[in-house]
């Protein structure tokens, strides 16, 4: 097997170092070494599946040891770094009810051994079966890309001969049967002319050899050469004949090789392709990452704002009772004080009782009087406060109690306001014309948003992939100025102050052909009053069957086909290309929509018609293989079918359909387009704007929107087309 050389130029060097992400081995997050293929079809370490196999046995064994028999052997395998024990264990799934056959114990042995695992790469319980790793295949294509991409981050690193007496030389090549790297002298002397060794396969220096033949690791004697279609693994003829793969689809390894291959190929082609479309991608992921980064760094400044705002209400709540309770402190400690001096005033020899005891000793009358009786006055009002004694002022403050309780619980309460609900795109009340009128609501008609943004985008490779917004305040916009024949991409988020929802679910929606006509029906050319109704905007037409038709039941025989009522659009077309659509009532019995030229229907109406022939009707309804493709070229209308919410594509008269074949699901919203230089007219879903039906048309003068209905239904025009046209001609 040939080893392919280690790049050198600088692009593949940088190619290789591209794909390290797809050289992690997924349990120890390090460099593949000696990959395996587990039977899911993920590569993992060597070592990495030992360790797993490792951890689920010590689980298994660790649950009955104590009811071991004591003294039994134990085969000891050396136990991995703790590091490597938590990054295995975090995915590994660890097993313990099921019981197989021990390394080098004897078949029937009864000691536990474990060989289910759990896949890293993909979470998935795999059974190595009863070889273990043994029965496991080395990916040698992974192990050599390892090895280059290895060989590329070292550069310059030379692989040294493995021959040489010191001072040993560079490689220049390494023999691949030999398993050993050699210089251009040691090659010469290992491998000599006429000897079997100079048959011996080489190629570049390399550290990593390969076996040349992939062998079968079930009969290690033999080559693989068959491919399992059912297990997706090579197999030997021994597998196939006798083996577990015996009943088992398989393919030489030549067809599988060009198969995958094939396969392969064709998926990197279409990830090549995508190019554009990923780079897209990754910038709209570069604009959310900076968006939220925004939104968050926003969020962080509205809730310290917040919180300072709290912090700073309760500060001044805080001065202000403070303050409050430090008021009346003061004046309350005043009061008492003054209480207190003078109540210290009424002990003997302080204050009042002294100074009237030195009093008494006055002997001049005059003067005893003269002072005496203001003193009086000041000891009976003594006196009488010690009758009655009431403190000055209250010591309690419980009038001063903040309650704080509410306020507690709210803030325990306080968290996120409700999260924005993503709005969703309503589909049926979106429409897309010329321009796009995109509707939305919220899931469970909740209304927190303050406003949306709207953003879209045309879905063409040569366009701008950036979204273009738009503010709405309801929860619907018009668009104007949309390019024809083309598909749009919208999306809305919900904003609430600062906060903004996720996007809704993108919608793609399809522009028309061509652009929107604008009519309504006109009721003054050829209008049965009696079996047809419009409303007063003249965008809705009926069908009533009514009394006329009961009065005149007796001429209604067996066999008789009742005829059509026609109405047509108020406005005509003359060049160019024209689409307009309506929607038909799902219990419509029978409508034909499409158009009518006005020269013939001038003919049509003034020559006379066989009343008595079911045929003077051009559309009856019934398909007689002549009628709506091989129409007589003198009928002025040009219709299709519609009735038992189902659309009829008309029979063609050279060519054999089924019935299922004509019969389509009634669309919603149905749109016609007319091209008057060419002659076509085209039926279609103007939900999607997926065309049902075309065929010729032969235009001759002016044509118009042109219906026809019998039996109950009813038609109604869309809303963006019934912008009044008063030029209808006023020849017919």
């Amino acid at each position: 097997m040939e080893i392919q050389p280690v790049p050198e130029a600088g692009d593949s060097q940088v190619a290789i170092r591209n794909i390290e992400r797809e050289l992690i081995c997924p349990a120890c997050k390090e460099l593949y070494t000696h990959p395996l293929i587990l039977p899911c079809q993920h590569s993992i370490c060597h070592k990495c599946v030992k360790e797993l196999l490792f951890m689920t046995l010590e689980d298994s064994t660790d649950v009955s040891s104590e009811a071991s028999t004591p003294g039994s052997p134990r085969v000891r395998i050396q136990s991995p770094s703790i590091e490597r024990i938590d990054r295995l264990l975090r995915s590994a799934i660890l097993l313990t009810d099921q019981i197989v056959i021990f390394v080098g114990s004897k078949r029937n042995s009864l000691t536990p051994r474990i060989t289910s695992l759990s896949c890293p790469g993909c979470l998935r319980d795999v059974d190595l079966g009863e070889r273990g790793i043994n029965g496991l295949f080395r990916n040698l294509t992974l192990e050599t890309i390892v090895e280059r991409y290895r060989q590329a981050a070292r550069a310059a690193t030379a692989i040294m001969c493995d021959f040489c007496k010191p001072p040993v030389q560079e490689s220049t090549k390494s023999c691949i049967d030999c398993s050993a790297s050699f210089c251009n002298e040691c090659f010469k002397v290992n491998h000599p002319w006429g000897t079997i060794k100079a048959q011996h396969e080489y190629g570049p220096p390399t550290a990593t050899f390969r076996p040349k033949v992939l062998m079968c690791p079930e009969h290690e004697t033999e080559k693989v050469n068959m491919y399992c279609e059912i297990c997706r693994r090579p197999v030997c003829h021994l597998c196939k004949l006798a083996g577990a793969h015996a009943n088992h689809r398989v393919t030489t390894m030549s067809n599988a090789y060009k198969t995958l291959k094939e396969k392969l190929t064709k998926g990197i082609s279409y990830l090549i392709s995508k190019e554009s479309q990923v780079k897209t991608q990754i910038t709209e992921l570069e604009v959310l990452i900076r968006r939220t980064e925004t939104n968050g760094d926003r969020a962080v400044e509205e809730a310290t704002y917040n919180f300072d705002k709290l912090f700073n209400i309760l500060e001044e709540k805080k001065a202000f009772v403070l303050q409050s309770i430090k008021s009346s402190q003061s004046s309350r400690l005043d009061k008492l004080q003054s209480q207190l001096d003078e109540y210290q005033g009424l002990l003997e020899n302080n204050g009042l009782v002294g100074y009237a005891q030195e009093v008494l000793k006055e002997t001049d009358h005059s003067c005893f009087v003269q002072t005496a009786k203001q003193l009086h006055t000041r000891i009976q009002k003594a006196s009488e406060s010690l009758k009655t004694f009431h403190p000055a002022a209250d010591s309690s403050f419980e009038d001063y109690f903040v309650d704080v309780s509410k306020e507690e619980n709210l803030l325990n309460d306080l968290s996120f306001s409700k999260a924005l609900d993503v709005p969703e795109i309503n589909m049926d009340e979106s429409k897309v014309y010329n321009s796009a009128k995109i509707c939305w609501n919220h899931p469970n008609d909740s209304g927190l948003a303050d406003s949306y943004i709207l953003e879209y985008r045309k879905l063409d490779k040569n366009e701008d992939p950036s979204w273009n917004e738009i503010e709405a305040a309801s929860t619907s916009k018009i668009i104007p100025d949309l390019d024809l024949n083309s598909s749009y991409c919208f999306r809305v988020q919900s904003l609430k102050g600062s906060m903004c929802s996720s996007h809704s679910k993108e919608v793609i929606l399809q522009t028309p052909p061509a652009p929107v006509f604008s009519f309504l029906f006109d009721d003054k050319c050829g209008f049965n009053k009696e079996r047809l109704m419009l409303n007063n905007q003249k965008n809705i037409v009926e069908s009533v069957a009514g009394h006329p038709l009961l009065l005149g039941a007796e001429r209604v025989q067996v066999g008789c086909y009742m005829c059509l009522d026609y109405i047509i659009g108020d406005a005509g077309i003359t060049k160019g290309r024209h689409f307009w659509a309506f929607s038909v009532e799902s219990y419509s019995y029978m409508v034909k929509v499409g158009v009518a030229s006005d020269i013939k229907l001038q003919e049509w109406l003034h020559n006379p018609r066989d009343i008595s022939s079911p045929r003077y009707d051009q559309d009856s309804g019934h398909d007689s293989g002549s009628e709506d493709v091989a129409f007589d070229s003198s009928q002025p209308f040009t219709l299709a079918t519609i009735g038992m919410r189902k659309f009829f594509i008309p029979k063609a008269s050279n060519i054999s359909t089924t019935c299922g074949e004509r019969v389509l699901p009634l669309p919603s919203r149905i749109g016609i387009c007319l091209d008057y230089e060419k002659g076509i007219v085209g039926f279609y879903d103007a939900n999607t704007m997926r065309c049902l039906y075309e065929r010729e048309v032969d235009c001759i003068g002016t044509m118009y929107p042109a219906f026809a209905l019998m039996g109950g239904g009813a038609v109604s025009l869309e809303e963006v087309f019934t912008a009044k046209h008063l030029d209808y001609s006023n020849e017919i």
